[in-house]
Order: C-alpha cells, then sequence, then structure tokens
C-alpha cells in the first residue's frame, strides 16, 4: 500500500531517519508511528502547565511546561516531513530544554541571578544561528548528552536530600522511563537492517517533466 502513496513535502532532506517505513499511511505523513507518539507529550504538558498555573508555581515552571509542547510540537513537524528545516525545529528545543532545565535545577543556589539567564540564553541563541546553517550529525547528540549530564549530579542532590516518599518515587519512575526510552532509541538504530523505506515525490519522476 505504501508503494502507491506519493510525498506531500517532496524529497527527505532530513539527515536523519527512523527505521519507519515513509508515508505508508498517508502522504502528508512520513513517520506516522513517530509523528503520532508526540500527542501524548503534549498533553501531558498542557496538564503540568494548568497544575502549575492553578497550584501558583515559579513561572520557571509555566515555561518548562510550554517548552515541553513546543518540543512535541517541533518534533511532530520533524517527523511528518522529514525536511531539514523541520529536523532544526525539533533539534534546536532539545537544546533550549536541556537549557531550561539547567536554569531550574541550579538558580536556586546561583549566587549572580543575572548571570546565568543571561549565558543561558546567549548559548541558546548563538546555539541555533549555528545550527541553523551547520548540520550537525553526531556533533549533536554529543552536545545533547553533555548538557543532559551536566543536570544528573543536581538532580541525584535534590534526590537524596529530600524526604518525600513520592518525590523519590516519581524520580525512580523517570529514570525507568529514560533508560526504556533510550533502550528503544538504540535499538532502533541497531536492529534497523533496511534502509528506511522511501516514497518517490510525484514531482521527481520523469513523467512529471513532460
Amino acid at each position: 500500500m505504501a508503494d502507491s502513496i506519493s510525498s506531500f513535502w517532496g524529497p527527505v532532506t532530513s539527515t536523519i531517519e527512523c527505521c519507519e517505513k515513509n508515508y505508508a499511511y498517508s502522504s502528508y505523513i512520513a513517520e506516522f508511528f513517530n509523528t503520532m507518539s508526540n500527542v501524548p507529550s503534549i498533553l501531558l504538558a498542557l496538564i503540568g502547565l494548568i497544575n502549575a498555573l492553578r497550584q501558583r508555581f515559579e513561572k520557571r515552571f509555566s515555561v518548562l511546561h510550554i517548552s515541553n509542547m513546543i518540543l512535541a510540537i517541533g518534533s511532530m513537524l520533524y517527523h511528518a516531513t522529514l525536511q531539514h528545516v523541520q529536523q532544526q525545529s525539533d533539534e534546536t528545543p532539545m537544546v533550549w530544554e536541556m537549557l531550561l532545565y539547567m536554569y531550574i535545577l541550579y538558580s536556586p543556589d546561583w549566587h549572580y541571578r543575572s548571570t546565568m539567564p543571561t549565558f543561558l540564553f546567549l548559548y541558546g541563541a548563538v546555539f541555533a544561528a549555528v545550527h541553523s546553517v551547520v548540520r550537525f550529525e553526531i556533533g549533536f547528540k554529543v552536545h545533547y548528552v553533555i548538557l543532559c549530564l551536566l543536570c544528573i549530579p543536581r538532580m541525584y542532590k535534590y534526590y537524596i536530600y529530600t524526604q518525600d516518599v513520592y518525590a523519590k518515587r516519581l524520580a525512580k519512575l523517570y529514570v525507568a522511563t529514560l533508560l526504556i526510552g533510550s533502550l528503544c532509541w538504540l535499538g532502533d538504530n541497531v536492529f534497523c537492517k533496511e534502509e528506511p523505506h522511501r516514497i518517490v515525490d510525484k514531482r521527481d519522476t520523469p513523467a512529471a517533466m513532460y
């Protein structure tokens, strides 16, 4: 069935594709399941935002939930189109969100209140500008992993000092889901024996030239 469906978005220009047949279910969605898997992320972020506003949490937590929604929407655009610009709309918010996590985790003990957010903002802006003209592949993954690792010391500190049983349970659940997600991503890259199934865009076929 996939072979009879043409690509609405044109040829694939992204540098990364998952092990899923392209445009297997719709000419508007390249990677159907990778696209739809972002819907729960948007809903959970929306629930978190509503609870943060209702309980009057600090604004940084509301911004984090909004960031989660932006990231999920960017991921949907990327997996639905497999275009390079939309890939940037996924990868750039990933970095921005990690910078936001760093601010949330480290800001309570940061002595120079204006220095940290200013530095993180400039770092994110410079990365976005460079990433818009340079195609990172392995470099992006290494960079993202480093940002994630920088968050671990402060997260561990909060874990060992908190006395809240439910908070500790939630932390363990977070680590478990993170490991499961990482294993799924690794399996997708290691055990995918075939190249992603590309559907030829009708505009690129010889018939389209006449």
